[in-house]
């Protein structure tokens, strides 16, 4: 696949992660679409996935090999984990546990919330739960 072909492809899995259209999503990827790749804003697909709690999707990203653990954005999103733990997104969190994220990873390159700080400020007990049965230990600064 040449360059502006992997730039389509790009363009074409975010698009079909923003609608939630986990086959078309699946599709991309046999076609070679790699799921580290973000946009133009440096958002990656798993992030969108993951912030909007869409856990098929996230399911077929980390099963084509999306890292856990990648950062998102620019400066103004965060990991996958930090954001299924903002919202609640408790099958996400799960599945992004269960695929190796780290439950003590800080964003914004470790000098933001961890997973668990916005599970708790967020009020999402369950998700707080979860990180904390995965080892997850609360941060020293938490505002």
């Amino acid at each position: 696949m040449n360059l502006r072909q992997r730039k389509k492809c790009t363009k074409r899995l975010m698009e079909a992660v923003r609608r939630e259209d986990a086959a078309a999503v699946s599709v991309l990827l046999r076609a070679g679409a790699d799921p580290n790749v973000p946009d133009r804003d440096r958002t990656t697909p798993l992030y969108q996935a993951s912030v909007n709690g869409a856990a098929e999707l996230v399911r077929v990203l980390l099963a084509a090999g999306a890292v856990p653990d990648s950062e998102s954005g620019r400066g103004t999103e965060g990991t996958p984990l930090c954001a299924a733990a903002a919202w609640g997104h408790n099958t996400v969190v799960h599945l992004l546990l269960v695929h190796g994220a780290d439950p003590n990873l800080r964003e914004d390159q470790g000098t933001g919330y961890s997973p668990l700080d916005w599970a708790l400020r967020g009020d999402h007990s369950q998700a707080a739960g979860i990180l904390v049965a995965a080892g997850a230990k609360r941060a020293a600064h938490t505002d």
